[in-house]
Order: structure tokens, then sequence, then C-alpha cells
């Protein structure tokens, strides 16, 4: 269990106490924003790969124990985060890394970046927490906790530097969407725009839906249903 405290406040402490600090800047002032970015990206896939790694021989202290009469809610949910992953990797977003061109577009808020601006995400966030909820046990907490913490603080650090960048370019887009899903729409700031979404994007969904539950026991070991 300590080997999976550590990568934990390791993977952590990686991204909030370099990327979108004063930290980052002096790196890549020093290093280059290329070589940043490859040495940021080796880093984070490391302390990723030592994370599962710890996880996985943590051994099993059960909290609230696994919740098997939600397993068919969380199959739901896990769709709705297929659906949010998916399709926010699939739409030109600007506070994605190097889509601060598409800010200058005459309409840089499409599809699903009308229901949230950090879609993928959300849909990250929502994956967490239902793996969180219906594992019940401490390292499931420990591993789950840190990636929803991980990626809710992400939202406002992504949030934070692009405003810092991008002034009022990136202030026209915040305007126009919002970090809580629906929160625009909601308060007449935008509408959906169901043409903007492309048939392919919820069928590829729904193909990497059906193959990680299928194979979800072969490869975690754990049934989903």
């Amino acid at each position: 269990m300590t080997q999976l405290i550590l990568a934990a406040l390791f993977f952590i402490g990686l991204h909030f106490g370099v990327a979108g600090t004063a930290l980052r800047q002096v790196l890549v002032e020093r290093l280059g924003e290329s070589r940043y970015r490859i040495a940021f990206s080796a880093l984070s896939l490391g302390g990723l790969v030592w994370l599962i790694h710890a996880y996985r021989y943590a051994g099993y202290v059960e909290t609230w124990g696994q919740l098997y009469g939600f397993k068919p809610v969380a199959a739901v949910l896990m769709l709705v985060a297929f659906l949010l992953a998916v399709l926010g990797l699939t739409t030109p977003n600007p506070s994605a890394v190097d889509g601060e061109r598409f800010l200058a577009a005459e309409q840089p808020a499409l599809g699903i970046l009308r229901v949230t601006r950090h879609p993928f995400l959300w849909g990250m966030a929502l994956w967490a927490t239902t793996h969180l909820i219906v594992n019940g046990d401490v390292a499931a907490f420990i591993l789950f906790g840190s990636l929803l913490t991980l990626v809710l603080g992400g939202m406002a650090s992504i949030d934070k530097k692009r405003r810092k960048l991008f002034g009022k370019q990136w202030d026209r887009f915040a305007g126009m969407t919002s970090a809580i899903p629906f929160g625009a729409i909601r308060r007449g700031r935008n509408h959906l725009v169901w043409s903007e979404f492309r048939w392919w994007q919820p069928l590829l969904a729904l193909i990497a839906y059906g193959a990680v539950m299928h194979f979800h026991l072969r490869w975690f070991g754990v049934a989903p249903w």
C-alpha cells in the first residue's frame, strides 16, 4: 500500500506542482517547449505505469465492499463516460494541447463543447468516480480518488493557464462555454446543434465501450456485469 500512496503522490504532485505553475515556465525556458513536453509526457507515463503497477500489488483492504447491485448503474455511467471521452477526443477543442488555433474560429465551440469545454476530462471523472464507488476498497479509493482529483483540478488549471496565455480570445471562448456540463446552455449562453455531431463519433464510443466491457474480465480480472 505504501508504494501505491507514493505513486499517487508523485503522479498528482507532478501535475499540480509543475504543469500550470511558474516552475513550468522555468523548465520551458531552459529546455524549450518541445523538450519540456517530451520530458513531462515521459514522466507522466512513467508515473501512471507506477500507479497502476502499485495498485495491482497493493492488496485488498475493504472499506464499504464491492457494490454488486450498483454494477448495472455503473455500466450505464460508463457508457456516458465513453461518449464524453470519445466526443471530446474527436472534436476540435481550444482547451486541448495545440488547440489554441481554434480560438480564432468564428464558432470555436462546436458539438460537445457546447455542453462543456472539458468533455474528455468529464468522461475521465465519471469513469474514476464510478470505479471508486463500485470497488469499495482502500487501494481503489487511492487510485481512482487520485485520478479524480487530478482530472477535476486539471480543468481549473487548464482554464487558468489558457486565460493567461490567450486573454480575450480565451475569454470569448469561455464566455460561450462552461466547465460544468450544460452550464452555458442552462444560462442561455449556448444551445445544442445536433448537426455538429458526426454519426461516427457515438458509433466509435459504442465500439470502444463494447470492447472494454467484453474484455474487462480478461484484461482487469473483474467482471463488469
